[in-house]
């Protein structure tokens, strides 16, 4: 007992400090964004005081039951968000590791064994010499262990804070991959509409120039008209014709892709996209709070801060090992001879060990852990601060795309009802000798292009809509107070 009234004393010390905790303190870092964007202006000018869509659920502002169906289907079955809720599983599978490194441990060990003892070793022939030697022998034992690695210095406290905070980045990016799907089920969508509409104009160009053609051709016949501009029209004809192939396997892909991105078999929803429906209209979009809510909200932000709050408890882990590791284990439990005798007074057997570990020789390798740790933590303070400029960009170039693709829209719209005047009224002159062919074909181009254009431009808008959305962080109802 003497040298254990000894060893006491000396742990006594390193034992009161328990809960200490050792590596740098974490706060928050300080964003300093400007008080509104720069594009809420001319956002706030488009539908003056009209309701804006909910964050939330904003694909259904756009009132379009289909599309709706389709983003709340890929939101149940999704197979990239599958995959995220997977690592927040393994995330939190972790943490529940991390908290149970800090308690102690303890298992039951039981064996049962028979040794039947060769004559032929130099322990059978000393024992065979002996009255009574017993070539044969059993033993039973029964044990209960213990151990546990006290955390004096606040080493695994820091892991158990790295886990946390690791699990919090996995719920986090879970929820940003959610509103990805939703933005690009939505976006797809609008793209198969627009190419739906696309097709359906140039189909439509492509009977007026079948018509012009039929009209050359019996003038050429009749010899009213060369064989120029016979050609002419064939050769617009056949651009107008190619076009509508290349359009079509755009909309093959589309559609396909909105297929995998719902978590199905391509061609599963051909047809309910097969009836025509118009290009949804953008709704009213709100900047939801600005700056500082965009922070709150936009999940890609949350994740990318606990991976910095990660970084920096981390680097308490590795400075904890500068610091002796102190570890208590024991066991209690019965052994012996005859399955009659165990668990009697004979057969007890008890052993308790206090052990010790620093790595007082290894300062250069734990200064290069260290070091490395805080590299880690700058290298995630940089990736934070990038996540939350490129968020702000995401959101100005998002109300842009809106805003200017709206303007340019109705531009075109106007030009296309003006187009289609002039090219009326090119087609009656040529009809009466006034103008040559060239002119009706350069108006037929000239609308087309346009009827295109202004397509494609509404499109762009309601695409900018939901990119606003997606930028905002809609999709979602953040928790009233940041996780720590």
């Amino acid at each position: 007992m003497r040298p254990l009234t000894l060893i006491l004393p000396a742990l006594g010390a390193p034992l009161l400090l328990a809960g200490c905790s050792v590596g740098p303190r974490y706060d928050r870092p300080v964003s300093m964004l400007a008080p509104t964007f720069h594009g809420e202006a001319a956002l706030a000018a488009r539908h003056g005081s009209a309701q804006s869509a909910d964050l939330a659920d904003w694909w259904r502002s756009f009132n379009d039951p289909l599309l709706t169906s389709l983003v709340e289907r890929g939101l149940g079955q999704n197979l990239d968000l599958q995959q995220a809720a997977a690592r927040v599983f393994q995330a939190r599978a972790v943490l529940k590791n991390a908290n149970a490194a800090l308690l102690p441990s303890a298992q039951v060990s039981g064996q049962a064994g028979e040794t039947y003892q060769s004559l032929q070793t130099p322990i059978g022939r000393i024992g065979s010499a002996f009255p009574g030697f017993q070539r044969s022998s059993e033993t039973y034992e029964v044990d209960l262990g213990a151990s546990w690695e006290i955390d004096l210095f606040g080493g695994r406290d820091a892991a158990r804070d790295a886990a946390r905070a690791d699990w919090q980045a996995s719920e986090a990016g879970a929820v940003a991959v959610r509103l990805s799907v939703a933005a690009q089920i939505a976006d797809t969508y609008v793209t198969i509409r627009m190419l739906q509409a696309r097709l359906d104009v140039a189909r439509a160009q492509l009977d007026t120039q079948q018509r012009l053609v039929d009209l050359v051709a019996l003038q050429y016949r009749k010899g009213v008209t060369a064989e120029l501009q016979l050609r002419q029209a064939e050769g617009a004809l056949a651009q107008v014709r190619a076009s509508i192939p290349a359009l079509g396997n755009q909309l093959d892909m589309a559609m396909n892709a909105l297929d995998v991105l719902i978590g199905v078999q391509p061609g599963s929803t051909r047809a309910e996209l097969t009836a025509q429906a118009p290009i949804p209209a953008p709704p009213a979009v709100a900047t939801a709070g600005g700056p500082a809510a965009m922070l709150r909200r936009r999940p890609d932000i949350i994740a990318a801060e606990r991976t910095l709050a990660a970084s920096n408890a981390r680097i308490g882990v590795a400075v904890a090992e500068y610091y002796p590791k102190f570890s208590l284990s024991g066991l209690v439990g019965s052994a012996t001879t005859t399955t009659g005798g165990l668990f009697t007074g004979g057969a007890t057997q008890a052993n308790g060990v206090m052990g010790l570990r620093w790595r007082l020789f290894d300062f250069s390798r734990v200064d290069a852990e260290i070091r490395a740790a805080k590299g880690r933590n700058t290298e995630a303070l940089a990736a934070y601060r990038l996540a939350v400029l490129r968020a702000s960009q995401d959101v100005e170039d998002a109300f842009s795309t809106l805003v200017q693709q709206e303007a340019r829209a109705a531009s075109l719209h106007d030009g296309e009802a003006s187009l289609t005047r002039a090219r009326d009224a090119s087609m009656a002159a040529y009809k009466g000798g006034m103008v040559s062919l060239i002119e009706v074909l350069d108006a037929d181009r000239h609308l087309l292009e346009t009827s295109d254009g202004a397509l494609q431009a509404r499109a762009a808008a309601t695409r900018g809509a939901i990119a606003s959305f997606r930028a905002l962080g809609g999709g979602w109802n953040p928790p009233a107070t940041p996780e720590t």
